[in-house]
Formats: C-alpha cells, structure tokens, sequence
C-alpha cells in the first residue's frame, strides 16, 4: 500500500499528462461512416467536444519497468465531450507506474456531423485502435495477447462494447486489418452499461442513439444483454451513492458475466459517487488502483521476468 501511494503522489506533481507519441486511426480520407466534412477540434477547459481526427496517444513506462502489458484508456463524458485529462491521461500514467503501455483514445462523438451513423463512430474508432495497438506490440515491448482496455462511465460503455460485440465495423481493409479488436480483459470504472429506462445515464443514451431511440436499438446497445462466453475477463468498480450512473449498471454487467461463465470482479464502494477517479477518490474507493494492480497480477496479466 506505501508503494502505491508514492506511485500516486508522484503521478500528482503534474496536472497533466503529455503522451510520447499520436498516433492517427486512420489515413485522411479514408475514415469510415464519415460525410467528408472539413472539422477541427474543439477542445475547452481540458475537455474534447469534438473530434476531427481521431488518435490514440501513447504513454510508456521505462524499459526497466515494463511488464509487458498494454492498456487502451478510454475517456468518459456522457458521449458529449470526452474528459481526457480525469479519465484518459491520469489513468494512464497511473498504468505506467505499474508496468503497463497506455494508449489513450480520442474517439468521435456520436453528436459530430460529420457521422453517417452515429451510434457506430465510437465503437469503429475504439476497434480500429485496438488493432494498431496490437500491430505496435514489438515497437512497444508488450504481448499482443495482454492488450487491455479500461474504461470510465460512458467510456466504459465503449470499453465494454469492444468485449461483447464480434462484428468489425472499422471496415478499412490494410495492414493492421488482419489484428484482432476484442481485449483480452477489461476495467470499468463507475460504467454506463445499460441504455434503458430506469437504470440507463439518459444523456449518455440520447447522445449515442439520439432521443426517439426504438426498444430494438436500446436493447442492441445494451452491452449486458450482448455479452457471450467469450467476453474477455472483466474487473468492475462503482459506488452505491452514485447518482449519475447507479451502481445497477455494474451489477447487470456483472451477472451476465457470470451467466455465460466470464471471469469476473464486482467491487461496488459504499461510498464515492460518479467521482471515483486517480485524484478524488473519497473513503475507501482510494482501494481501487492496489486492487487493480492486485487483480492484473492474480490473472496473470503481468510478464513477470
């Protein structure tokens, strides 16, 4: 435990965090389910509302201290904006300090005009990064079946999306194609799991699906009703006051996990809200980050060398 909290108070000493590298998803021009509209970015107070061009950014721990594990981090913010510093570069420089390459998404919010359909932006950005985060195993000194993905609120929604959905939609045939998109564990954190009534974060649904969604597309949307038996192995945290995403959500990801046979771990804090975070994290969820370690460890995630 002194070990961790060192990690974090030096992970503290900067707000934020600056990647090694940007990485692009995709060959301009050549980005799927897009109208060809000219856009830039629009960032305002450490927060993304849109994305142009989508990017993974890469963060990497030192040679010494590499364990041989990658990580893709994806931001939440109710697929309104994407809270890249909170829930994408922290956490990701918390996974270096413990062994992991992190990759931090930058995705296409369903709400840009650019989209053709706007349910599937996310989820082809989210899979097209994993399948260059993979290609770059040898590049980054990790095994490309120890790739990872942890995901926060409606991140984690999209993380649990690339668990429980075999359809490619990235649709761009070319040399990273042939990986594969599903991870081979995953982390939620306080997630958005169901999209329907009473349970469902509303502004998360009606951004993804928009506000006269049919039963059909909620239900398809969902990730618990999508889960199969070969979801990858999935680690949960929540809190029981939280009032934005309520806890059920975790709950219902995790009996269907169980349900098909995953491997799974529900941590649900008693207290902490929708703030569980690198930073804030009130009472005993400060636990989550050496239960991450610990749970990386114990399914054997880690190179050990």
């Amino acid at each position: 435990m002194k070990k961790q909290m060192i990690m974090l108070a030096a992970l503290l000493l900067t707000t934020f965090g600056y990647a090694q590298q940007v990485i692009p998803l995709w060959e301009q021009g050549k980005i799927p389910n897009s109208k060809g509209l000219h856009m830039t970015d629009s960032i305002s107070n450490y927060r993304l509302f849109r994305v142009a061009n989508p990017d993974i950014e890469v963060f990497t721990p030192s040679k010494e201290e590499n364990l041989g594990f990658a990580v893709l981090v994806i931001p939440g913010g109710g697929y309104s904006h994407i809270t890249y510093v909170v829930s994408g570069s922290q956490i990701a420089k918390y996974i270096n300090s413990i062994g992991g390459t992190a990759f931090v998404l930058k995705y296409r919010l369903p709400n840009s005009p650019d989209l053709k359909q706007r349910e599937i932006g996310p989820l082809q950005d989210a899979q097209r990064a994993m399948k260059i985060i993979r290609s770059l195993s040898a590049q980054y000194g990790f095994a490309t079946n120890k790739v990872g993905v942890f995901g926060t609120s409606s991140g984690g929604h999209l993380a649990s999306s690339l668990g429980v959905y075999s359809e490619d939609y990235t649709e761009v045939k070319d040399s990273v194609s042939k990986y594969p998109f599903r991870p081979d564990f995953m982390v939620l954190l306080s997630p958005v799991i169901t999209l329907a009534d009473p349970y469902a974060h509303k502004g998360s649904r009606e951004n993804l699906l928009g506000k006269n969604a049919s039963p059909d597309l909620i239900n398809r949307y969902s990730t618990q009703l999508q889960v199969t038996a070969q979801t990858p192995p999935t680690l949960i945290f929540d809190a029981n006051d939280d009032k934005a995403v309520p806890s059920l959500n975790s709950v219902f990801f995790y009996t269907a996990l169980r349900e098909k046979g995953v491997d799974a771990s529900l941590h649900i804090f008693p207290h902490g809200g929708h703030n569980i975070n690198l930073t804030k994290s009130p009472g005993t969820t400060m636990f989550w980050m050496p239960l991450f370690d610990a749970w990386l460890k114990e399914m054997k995630i880690y190179d050990l060398k």
